[in-house]
């Protein structure tokens, strides 16, 4: 399987001549979606999410399909059909690629501020695509794709679930508000040498970049 980060949070798996993306949103170039049959939504906000962009390409591809929660799929006139409600615990077959959902809830920003609906997605129960909550699924992750960067995270917390959930390797994502300092610094932290070391491999790749995962 392939992976293809797209920038901020979307990335793309490929297999077999299949595709899936994972949260196109307002900060993914526009050709995310380009050949996915199957795109996966994990909450509404607009670095996750675009409603104008996904029922374009709904439109434009016959053979697309989406999995998201309620909120999501209230959020923009989709195809019921073609847009799938889901939420955890549930699992469903995504263009051939096994898919199961974990979490409820975006981690919090500030007591103040109400939380919205998030789910995580285990792909082929190797990649796992959180969103924007730290949850730990109950099954192993070989690859986990880490949001390092966000007005609710704290460096703290992210080693801390990286400990956790014991993936055997660490991709960065949710890094589109980053400059090239911020990338420098998150990843002397999150890296294996850092002050507070997850014993887990850490990658950032570059937007357009993949990587082949074994």
């Amino acid at each position: 399987m392939e992976l293809t980060k797209h920038g901020h949070a979307c990335v793309t798996l490929e297999r077999d001549g299949r595709r899936l993306v994972i949260d196109p949103g307002g900060l993914t170039p526009e050709d995310a979606l380009a050949g996915a049959d199957a795109a996966l939504i994990t909450h509404e906000h607009v670095d996750h999410f675009s409603a104008q962009r996904l029922a374009a390409a709904l439109a434009a591809n016959p053979a697309l399909q989406v999995w998201t929660n309620a909120s999501v799929a209230a959020a923009f006139d989709g195809d019921p059909a073609r847009v799938h409600v889901v939420g955890e615990g549930d699992a469903f077959t995504a263009n051939g690629f096994e898919v199961r959902v974990y979490g409820r809830w975006h981690a919090e920003l500030h007591p103040d501020i109400p939380r919205v609906a998030n789910v995580g997605f285990l792909v082929d129960g190797a990649v796992f695509h959180p969103g924007d909550a730290l949850t730990v699924p109950d099954a192993p992750v070989r690859t986990l794709l880490l949001p390092v960067h966000g007005p609710w995270s704290r460096v703290a917390d992210l080693i801390d679930w990286v400990r956790e959930v014991r993936p055997e390797r660490a991709l960065a994502v949710h890094d589109g508000a980053l400059n090239q300092v911020g990338v420098s610094m998150v990843g002397a932290f999150l890296g294996p040498q850092g002050p507070a070391p997850t014993g887990v491999p850490y990658t950032r790749l570059a937007p357009g970049e993949s990587h082949r995962l074994t």
